[in-house]
């Protein structure tokens, strides 16, 4: 029996492409483009799927895109550094209690115990800053993640900086006539880690107060997913 047509059936998932020069009756089945579907036969043309779906692998219907943000529970790497802040974290807390045992010890008198105190605490606190990088993030936890990591680490700097000039005016000050030695004491290095402190902490209210981080979904940059990030 002769057929009434040139082109087969284009299935679900597929678009009728009209050929140059031919009659309509005859067209090609092109697939969707990416992001579109067609749930019936012989479509005309692909529905766009919602910003938040994304085609199945026949592209014919439209499903729910993948949230994806990281997660200790997902990503091997994310573990390891998630282990290895709490190694580093706890070790800190070790020499912490270290130094609070012997608080009344010459050679802890001797190395500025309170600036030591400090230090350590604040390496504690950057390092277990890192469990606010992971999760799903929300506006909250954007705004504490740099801060609770920026102003520790800033702090921790700060120490060690002013350790090192103690370190240095003490040496000079040993010179006969030095004028070095009115600076010598636990004044001037306390004085240069809350100099350099207070910078960070002024530059992230300032930070909080003209344009706080806020939770974000990218739907773009990967195909079938949802990104939630940061906007920082």
């Amino acid at each position: 029996v002769p057929r009434g047509q040139c082109s087969e059936e284009c299935l679900p998932g597929f678009r009728k492409s009209i050929r140059e020069g031919y009659h309509p009756c005859c067209y090609n089945c092109a697939p969707c483009s990416e992001g579109e579907i067609s749930n019936h036969s012989d479509s005309k043309s692909c529905k766009k799927c919602p910003e938040n779906e994304w085609p199945n692998k026949a592209k014919t219907i439209c499903i729910d895109k993948v949230n994806e943000y990281l997660s200790y529970e997902e990503d091997i790497l994310v573990l390891f550094f998630s282990v290895t802040s709490v190694i580093f974290a706890t070790a800190s807390l070790f020499i912490l209690g270290l130094f609070v045992w012997f608080w009344s010890t010459p050679i802890v008198r001797a190395n500025n115990r309170n600036l030591s105190f400090i230090l350590l605490l604040s390496l504690i606190l950057s390092f277990l800053s890192v469990f606010l990088f992971l999760g799903r993030p929300v506006d909250i936890t954007c705004m504490l993640q740099q801060i609770t990591f920026g102003i520790p680490f800033t702090i921790s700097a700060s120490s060690i900086l002013a350790k090192t000039i103690m370190v240095f005016t003490a040496f000079k000050a040993t010179r006969p006539g030095s004028s070095c030695r009115k600076w010598v004491g636990v004044q001037l290095p306390n004085t240069v880690m809350l100099f350099c402190s207070s910078i960070q902490v002024m530059n992230c209210i300032l930070w909080l107060s003209i344009s706080p981080p806020f939770q974000e979904y990218d739907m773009d940059s990967y195909p079938g997913k949802i990104l939630i990030q940061c906007n920082e």
